[in-house]
């Protein structure tokens, strides 16, 4: 694989916080899927986030959109929970990126939680291509 495809690759599977908030700020927001369990998802998740504890609940997985961006996270990088997930509904057949960083980044980057308030910081990461 040359470097042109491997970028390429790696942007159709992982999405940075900036993305996702921009993609919602233009109207075309992702579902976000946090794979942690409830009791962390309940102490503090992403804004209108999901809930989706493995073993996945098919009542909760027959409702998500077909048609629609699923973002999968977890805690950050010393957790896989979003990349089991991600994983899991990739194999389901839904279009899933994973959030980079998960709930730590999104919190750095300034970014609101269901505990937090939010305080945008530029991150200095250059934005689109």
């Amino acid at each position: 694989m040359d470097q042109v495809a491997f970028y390429r690759a790696k942007l159709a599977y992982e999405i940075d916080s900036a993305d996702v908030v921009e993609s919602q700020r233009q109207g075309n927001a992702p579902v976000l899927i946090d794979g942690r369990s409830p009791a962390a998802y309940a102490a503090e998740t992403l804004p209108g986030a999901i809930n989706l504890p493995r073993p996945f609940d098919a009542a909760i997985v027959a409702q998500l959109p077909r048609d629609r961006l699923l973002v999968a996270f977890c805690d950050g990088i010393g957790c896989n929970a979003s990349t089991k997930t991600a994983l899991k509904l990739a194999e389901l057949g839904f279009d899933v990126k994973e959030l980079m960083g998960g709930l730590d980044w999104w919190k750095r980057d300034g970014y609101a939680t269901t505990a937090t308030p939010g305080k945008a910081v530029e991150c200095g990461c250059g934005g689109g291509i």
